[in-house]
């Protein structure tokens, strides 16, 4: 049944879980998505994001748990939804010896699109292909490919699109032209879920949502990720880091020590504790500490170390 807040929300899902056999891949996972919003799905490798994404699309059925993705039920109505998708992976597959517009014209035969040609054309003007219909995909590079690939997931003009590590393996240049093409889309209506280990494609996302061993441990904007950790970071500038960094790693407050070039970032959620621990090392080897604003990739790597400890714990 479509309410006022399935139809505020492309996403709107509580407590979903799944398992393969005694593994528990997705663990009472809760997520809502605007409309027109971009929401990055950040995690390491095995986390749950893929099959988390695989059920919200109607690809996967959860175990339990509720929810609508585009005010269709996921588990009722997977079909209407799976028509209204988008769904693109990290190894997207054309046939190298057709070109763009022949691979996209075979995607749209295939899936039976209604107006095949007018879709063809217009998804390849949307993402900007049109100097390059007649190049054979298999002489493409990894942006380009990223681009058809793009271009193929929006022919049926799909509400909302999850995107599963798309810029996998691809230049900073293309990373950052295709981000480009998914902030015109939302601004456009389109919702977009996507999943990256990229902190420069995070901070673009409207919301955030950090999973690990199928689990949500943080979601909200950048900056509700980063004050939910509370974490303080000093940033030491001088010499011999490398061994400073490991000499600080067993002082008291110190919860996290991270080189960002010439720069070590030292973190703790003791903040007073954590100030006189580093206060006496700058001291002692005549090098300069300053508190710092802790970035998203601090609390990323803060949140990783936890996870590591827990499947560790766990194991």
């Amino acid at each position: 049944m479509t309410t006022a807040a399935n139809l505020e929300y492309a996403i709107d899902v509580v407590g979903l879980n799944k398992h393969y056999g005694e593994k528990h891949v997705v663990r009472d996972v809760s997520l809502r998505v605007r409309r027109g919003e971009i929401f990055g799905f950040l995690g390491p490798n095995g986390s749950g994001k893929t099959t988390t994404i695989r059920m919200v699309c109607g690809l996967l059925k959860p175990d339990s748990g509720s929810g609508t993705c585009l005010g269709y039920d996921i588990v009722r109505e997977r079909a209407e939804i799976k028509r209204k998708v988008g769904y693109m992976t990290q190894r997207f597959s054309f046939w190298d010896d057709l070109t763009i517009a022949e691979n996209l014209d075979f995607v749209a035969r295939m899936y039976e699109i209604p107006g095949r040609k007018e879709a063809v054309h217009r998804a390849i003007d949307t993402l900007g292909l049109a100097s390059r219909t007649r190049q054979l995909a298999g002489t493409l590079s990894g942006g380009w490919k990223q681009r058809m690939a793009l271009a193929a997931c929006m022919l049926h003009e799909p509400s909302l699109l999850l995107l599963d590590e798309p810029t996998a393996g691809v230049d900073p240049r293309a990373r950052r032209d295709f981000w480009d093409e998914l902030q015109s889309l939302a601004a456009n209506g389109i919702s977009v879920l996507v999943s990256t280990h990229y902190m420069d494609e995070a901070v673009r996302c409207h919301k955030l949502a950090y999973i690990a061993y199928g689990k949500l441990l943080a979601q909200g904007t950048a900056a509700e990720v980063v004050a939910s950790q509370r974490l303080s970071t000093w940033a030491i500038h001088g010499d011999r880091l490398s061994e400073l960094q490991d000499d600080l790693r067993r002082q008291p407050g110190v919860e996290q020590t991270v080189t960002f070039g010439d720069v070590l970032h030292v973190s703790g959620s003791d903040a007073q504790l954590l100030q006189r621990t580093v206060a006496a090392a700058a001291r002692a080897g005549n090098r300069r500490a300053e508190p710092v604003e802790t970035s998203l990739e601090d609390v990323f790597i803060y949140l990783m170390g936890k996870t590591q400890d827990n499947a560790g714990d766990a194991a």
